[in-house]
């Protein structure tokens, strides 16, 4: 694959600027902000940085072909043309995602099954060898998206879900996906020096993310990717660009990472996450009920939760009196904090108490739509 590429990152609805403002951190120029993404061009070494340092990406997509597909036929001929060797060796395994809108093609699953004809032909009649297909950890990831009957092609360079740092082991009842968690830190406005609280911490996201951030340690250090299992990849420079991150993690020092729960079996699980993020040591979690919050004072943190909010945690009539208690306690001791609360239900938030939140932002949670509101006391 030939420098510059034409790449896409993906991300969650409404988190496209702080994905920009990512991409512009690394210095990645030509950027275009786009409903569900950023694109811009780059080489590879762009790829490796954007799979291993965005915080709130998903994936990050290489475009390899764009045509006109107004039937099956055009569809077929137009992905033939791409080389797909240059991504599939003999053992490789794919699984197609299509999708179409405004087009004679209207049929997504059928526009995915004739792209991978089109592949599996093609690299039948030059190797011998039919690629397998598997759905859930393919070598190649291939998207095809057709609009008013033109399709862009696309390889997936990152293969698992970049939200996937490694450090996930035991889920909480309603997680928070890590790259959405990065995502609000940075909405807060928290500087990464204040002390970052978290009195509803479930499995600790906000904990390990906030640690991550201010110690610059990249999200994707530990992990793989896709096109580490391409033909040619370049597997040494990808070693030295480990290295060099590995280089500028920072200790956490004296940085205060406070997180609690009124379930112990939550609060073992949330220290489990931390010691396989490597955060036992500098990251505190307690059992302790949000209702009896009450941090040092003069500590000008930055309060940071996602307390559960009757959707798919508890029952909202049960939880109106957590969140009035909660509300009580950062009037009484959180005065100077800012403090950011993911909130699915509008009612459960204005049970704190709290005066109209001088931020808001509506962001999207999986499927459900939230607001994070923040406030500063």
């Amino acid at each position: 694959m030939t420098s510059p590429q034409n790449l896409f990152v993906t991300c969650a609805p409404g988190v496209e600027p702080f994905l920009d403002a990512e991409l512009e951190a690394l210095r990645i120029s030509k950027r275009e902000r786009q409903v569900g993404g950023v694109s811009f061009e780059g080489g590879w070494r762009d790829i490796w940085r954007a799979n291993l340092e965005l915080r709130t990406a998903i994936r990050v997509l290489s475009r390899v072909g764009r045509f006109r597909a107004r039937d099956a036929d055009e569809l077929y001929r137009g992905t033939m043309k791409v080389d797909w060797s240059r991504f599939l060796g003999p053992e490789s395994t794919i699984a197609v995602r299509g999708q179409t809108r405004d087009s004679e093609l209207d049929h997504t699953l059928f526009v995915a099954q004739r792209v991978k004809d089109a592949v599996c032909d093609q690299l039948r009649e030059r190797t011998g060898v039919r690629p397998s297909v598997d759905k859930n950890s393919p070598t190649l990831r291939i998207h095809a998206h057709i609009f008013k009957d033109r399709c862009t092609l696309s390889v997936d360079t990152s293969g698992d879900s970049l939200h996937r740092r490694g450090w996930r082991e035991i889920q909480g009842r309603a997680p928070l996906s890590e790259s959405l968690a990065s995502a609000l830190l940075i909405a807060s406005g928290w500087d990464k020096r204040q002390p970052l609280l978290d009195p509803f911490c479930g499995s600790g996201t906000f904990l390990v993310e906030g640690a991550w951030m201010a110690m610059d340690r990249a999200p994707g250090l530990e992990r793989t990717f896709a096109f580490e299992g391409w033909p040619g990849h370049d597997a040494a420079g990808l070693s030295k660009l480990r290295d060099e991150l590995r280089a500028r993690v920072k200790p956490l020092g004296k940085r205060v990472i406070w997180g609690a729960d009124s379930d112990p079996s939550v609060v073992e699980a949330v220290q489990h996450n931390l010691a396989r993020a490597g955060l036992a040591e500098c990251v505190r979690v307690e059992q302790a009920d949000a209702r009896s919050f009450a941090p040092r004072h003069g500590w000008n943190a930055q309060v940071m939760t996602n307390p559960p909010f009757g959707e798919r945690v508890g029952e909202e009539r049960k939880l109106v009196k957590v969140y009035e208690g909660f509300g009580d306690a950062l009037r009484e001791h959180a005065e100077g904090f800012r403090v950011s609360i993911l909130s699915g239900n509008v009612n459960l938030a204005r049970s704190t108490g709290l005066p109209n939140p001088k931020d808001w932002m509506d962001i999207k949670n999986g499927a459900l739509d939230c607001r994070l509101l923040s406030w500063q006391l």
